[in-house]
């Protein structure tokens, strides 16, 4: 049976950040949480943090 995560909310710079574990020892932050404080369309923030990553 699978775990369902557990969500956990933290507050920085007024802005809600979601927390999500299953296990409480491996926790995910929600980038698009973090990428709304950039923009008011978050997949744009997204967009181009991944397309600066392909460069290599």
């Amino acid at each position: 049976m699978a775990k369902r995560p557990v969500k956990e909310t933290i507050h920085a710079k007024g802005l809600e950040i979601g927390i999500y574990t299953t296990d409480f020892q491996n926790e995910f932050i929600s980038l698009t949480d973090i990428a709304r404080y950039r923009s008011t369309d978050p997949r744009i923030t997204i967009h181009n943090w991944l397309r600066g990553r392909d460069i290599a």
